[in-house]
Parts: C-alpha cells; structure tokens; sequence
C-alpha cells in the first residue's frame, strides 16, 4: 500500500505569548517570556506562585453565556485554536466531505478547574446531600474538546484525544498523520489544550517538587540548560494544525505550509516522573521518528527540545542528541520555546509542532531565552548550539520536536519543507 503525503494547511494558537498565531510566533521571536504573577487563584500561600497564563483572554468574546456552562477554560482555548486554524485552512465549506473529516484533540489533564470546583463545592455543602452541576462529567473529561470542534463544524470522521501527559498532542497529531497517509481520513483538526493553573494543579506539582520557585524573578525562571535552572513553569492555552492529504488540499486550492515527514514514539519504562538519566528512550524516539520519515540524521537542521529546565531532563536529552546526531549534532540548531512559553503539558507538543512549521516557513529558529554567561552546567555540553537568547537564521529543510511526558511517554514528529 503506498502511503499519502499529508501537509499542514491551517495554523491556530492561543497561548502565553499571544492569542494567535500571528502574535504567539512574534513573541517567540522576540524572546518575550509569559511569566508572571497567578491572577486565576489566590496563590499567595503556595510555593509557587507565578504561572505562564493566556492573557486578555475573555470567554464571553468567543462563547454566549448558555454556551460557557458546557465548557471548562481548557475547552475554551481548543475551540478558539481550531476555529483559527479551520478558518485559515479555508476547509470549513460546503464543498468538503464531513464524512472524512476528522478531530484529534488532546489534553493531558482536562478539565481540572472543573473538578477542583465541583468537589469543592461538594465538600463545602455535603451537610446537604451530593449536589453537583450536570455538566460536571462532560466538562472534566479530557476528549471533551475534540467533541466540542466537530459538534460546531459537522466533521464527521474520527474523533478522539490522546492521553499520554506532555505527549498529549504530539501523539495526536502522529495519529492524525497516521489516519490520513492510511485514507482513513481527508483532513484531521488536530492540537491539543490544557488550562492547569489551579489549586491543585500548582499545589500538586508543587509537592513533586517539579515546579520553579523562583518567584522574585518569574520571567527569567524557565531557563533551559543553564546550570541554576529548578523546575518548571507552569503554562496553559492551546494550538492547532490541520493536516490534509496533499492531493485533496491541492484540489481545492489550499496554501501548504509544510508536510509532516514521520513521527515516532517509545517508552523510558523507567521511572513515574523522571527521564532517563541516560536518555534511552529519548534516542529511540527520534530514530524511530528520522526512520518513519525515511530520512537521515543529516537531513535535520532544527530539534525543538522537550527542555522543561528541569535538573534531569535537559542533560539527557542533549546526551540523546548527541548519540543519535552524532557529529551533525554541532550542526544542528536546537532551542526550547519553553524558555517562553512555559510547559503548557497537554499543549505543549502542538504548540512546538506549529512553532517547527513557522520556523520551516520562515527560515529562523527560534531562541531559548534566560541564559546567562557564567550560569553553564558541567553535565551539558556547550559546543552544541541551544539558540541561547536571540532567533538564527538559517535555511531549515526540516525540524523535529521532541516531547516526553511522566509515565515514561515520548513522541517525536518531524516536519519538513514542502516540495511538490
């Protein structure tokens, strides 16, 4: 069976650094960081207390209110991500077959906030007997956001979200990519959405002591491979691609930003929440990925790294690198937009995807930003280019993103030019 090649043709975001596209790739090529102090909870008793949040966001400029009773903060960011990237695809008309139109949208939480209320309010008021809202379950659930995109445009083809922690919406857009070069399916709206700056969602973290609590200094505190980095910051929104099949997007006149080349995914099967030391399944992940593709180490120009800042985490994903890369590891550029963004969990793979094929596009990589001369760990090797502080550009036939989430979860995609 020969496999069809699928194209991005729609772009959406909303995120600490923007609430679109357009703004969200501007920041990130400004190195403008998200942080700052938690405005949705009173976070003054936590250890951490300062978040990526989206910004001048307000729900009632998207939804009516009837409307808002149906969706928790991480629905609302989906919808508003896939409607951007649904109308910039042009796919929403009347000529496209629903049948074969398909949803992937992932989240590695859900509705968290939903569940921190509706509990809460339980145990406020259980003198009264159990009294909870009617959408509680269909708010919480973590495929709820895929439901919701297809519900508003008819698209009737394969509907489902991933669940695999930070590797959330990179294993959902490999699968989109895997249900249309199989002609399963035409186009698939893919992404993935997250809204965790919650009471339990900061104070969980917190007690892992996976998050940054450098808080008299939020925006510099994600600071990938820099030897004072200690944690996390904890980001939220969401982004979207639509994937098509080439012949079908070139029938109906769509612009092509870049094709998906191959995705790979494995297992640490190491530990609950840390990466291999070693970085064992983070090198099997990116050969399984260059081997899907067809392509060589070589081939690659730009690693959008996991990099959370987290003590264990950078090290042995350079040391990955490295092993995999060989050599062309010192050619590569690589960098982590979570200097920026945050970790925005569940969305953080699409959003690093949608940053892959901005830079593709636009022939600049885009920086980690927070490192300073004089801050260098003994366990990172420096000689490799992280893109420290300012964009490069550089012509990138193609990109990889890495993301690997608690539980051991690692998904790799690469995207690379489009060439008919």
């Amino acid at each position: 069976m020969e496999l069809k090649r699928v194209v991005v043709t729609g772009l959406g975001a909303i995120t600490p650094l923007g609430n679109d596209v357009k703004t969200t790739w501007g920041s990130m090529l400004e190195g403008v960081s998200g942080a700052g102090p938690i405005t949705l909870f009173d976070a003054s008793k936590f250890k951490t207390q300062f978040a990526c949040e989206v910004k001048g966001f307000n729900p009632e400029e998207h939804f009516d209110r009837k409307e808002l009773r149906k969706f928790d903060r991480y629905s609302q960011f989906a919808v508003v991500a896939a409607k951007e990237a649904v109308t910039d695809s042009g796919l929403d008309n009347e000529k496209t077959d629903r049948d074969r139109v398909g949803v992937v949208f992932s989240s590695g939480i859900g509705g968290i906030d939903t569940f921190d209320k509706e509990v809460g309010y339980y145990f406020q008021h259980e003198d009264i007997g159990p009294k909870f809202n009617p959408f509680f379950i269909p708010k919480m659930i973590s495929d709820i956001a895929a439901g919701h995109v297809s519900m508003i445009y008819g698209f009737r083809g394969p509907n489902y979200g991933t669940v695999s922690a930070c590797a959330s919406s990179t294993n959902g857009a490999i699968s989109a990519f895997d249900l249309i070069r199989l002609g399963k399916a035409d186009a698939i709206v893919t992404g993935g959405a997250e809204a965790a700056i919650t009471a339990s969602g900061v104070g969980g973290f917190n007690a892992l002591t996976a998050l940054s609590t450098r808080n008299d200094s939020p925006q510099t505190a994600s600071r990938p491979f820099s030897a004072s980095r200690e944690g996390f910051v904890m980001g939220e929104g969401a982004a979207c691609l639509v994937l098509e099949e080439l012949e079908h997007a070139k029938a109906r006149g769509a612009k092509i930003y870049a094709e998906i080349a191959g995705g790979g995914m494995s297992a640490d099967a190491y530990h609950l929440t840390a990466s291999h030391p070693e970085g064992l399944g983070a090198m099997l992940v990116m050969r399984n990925a260059l081997i899907d593709a067809g392509m060589n180490p070589e081939d690659i120009d730009y690693i959008n790294v996991h990099g959370t800042s987290t003590p264990v985490g950078d090290p042995s994903e350079c040391k990955a690198i490295k092993e995999v890369f060989g050599d062309h590891a010192y050619e590569l550029n690589i960098s982590s937009t979570k200097s920026m963004t945050g970790h925005m969990l569940g969305a953080a793979g699409a959003t690093e995807v949608l940053a892959c094929v901005m830079a593709v596009v636009n022939d600049v990589v885009p920086p980690t930003i927070n490192h300073a001369d004089g801050d260098e760990d003994p366990e990172i090797d420096y000689e490799l280019n992280y893109t420290f502080n300012k964009p490069q550009e550089r012509k990138i036939g193609a990109a990889l993103s890495n993301t690997f989430g608690f539980g051991g979860h690692n998904a790799c995609i690469i995207v690379k030019k489009f060439v008919d």
